[in-house]
């Protein structure tokens, strides 16, 4: 028999049968301040769980079955949830991970799908290869992710910071980076001619101070009022994109096709290997 209890009570929450948590039928428990702190939780079933402020610090819960659980402001620091199922198309199946510390956890290969992880922290955390989808991450604190080959489509970033960030041939296709922090973040690629996408991202007003995008595919694009100051942009393909207002002092647009995209009222006096067309206008 296996007791979960309360992590400052004390009060027994739960009694589950059998010597351990591993693969465990834990659904639609009411787990909120549960003490989880390094439990195996290895396939355990959490669906629609209340785990609301629960210490799962260092638990392992890989590929555990999250759909529809609750973990708001959940303590999940250096916790494994590798290939964890967190993710869904359908809205009434969403996890909730806002106000959550993710910090220095390994979320490699999980699936997120659509998940709500607002105001969370996960500085430092492994996203490698983890679908994200649609994930709303409004305002967390990502910097120093390793996210190499992560899925950021359409997911929402606004605000987010990203600071440091290794997003190396990762897909955000379609996210919104509104004045999200991408300084020295590196979205670059891992390998000689790969590369990152940014197509259709909106990144209006973002700090991408000193980062590395060298080949980055960013096509239509919204740069518009971004600070790209010191960013290597080298062979980037910028068709479409939009950089007026933006800030590119020092930035190197060597290999750059600049005739498709929107320039005004850019300060491109100081940027570097740019190779402006004639025809543009309201350069600064």
């Amino acid at each position: 028999m296996v007791e979960i209890k309360h992590r400052e009570s004390g009060e027994v929450l739960a009694r589950i049968d059998g010597d351990s948590l591993v693969g465990a039928d834990l659904r639609d428990m009411r787990l909120n301040g549960a003490d989880l702190q390094g439990v195996d939780l290895t396939d355990a079933n959490l669906e629609f769980s209340d785990l609301v402020g629960a210490n799962l610090q260092g638990a392992n819960l890989t590929g555990a079955n999250l759909l529809s659980a609750h973990l708001n402001n959940a303590n999940l620091s250096a916790a494994n949830l590798a290939r964890v199922r967190a993710g869904t198309e359908r809205p009434a199946q969403v996890t909730v991970l806002s106000g959550a510390d993710l910090s220095e956890a390994n979320l490699e290969g999980a699936d997120l799908r659509k998940a709500e992880i607002r105001f969370a922290k996960l500085q430092r955390a492994r996203l490698t290869g983890a679908d994200m989808r649609g994930t709303d991450f409004c305002h967390s604190d990502l910097s120093q992710v390793n996210a190499i080959r992560a899925l950021f489509i359409q997911a929402n970033l606004r605000e987010a910071n990203l600071t440091l960030a290794d997003l190396r041939d990762s897909h955000l296709n379609d996210a919104n980076l509104v004045k999200a922090n991408l300084e020295q973040a590196n979205l670059s690629s891992s390998e000689a001619h790969g590369f990152t996408v940014l197509s259709l991202a909106n990144l209006e007003g973002a700090n991408l101070t000193g980062a590395r995008m060298r080949n980055v595919s960013a096509q239509d694009a919204n740069f518009r009022n971004a600070n790209l100051s010191g960013v290597d942009l080298v062979n980037a393909v910028l068709g479409g994109a939009i950089l007026r207002g933006a800030i590119v002092t020092d930035t190197d647009f060597s290999g750059v096709q600049l005739a498709s995209v929107t320039m005004e009222f850019a300060n491109f006096s100081k940027a570097r290997n740019a190779k402006i067309p004639s025809y543009k206008k309201n350069l600064r």
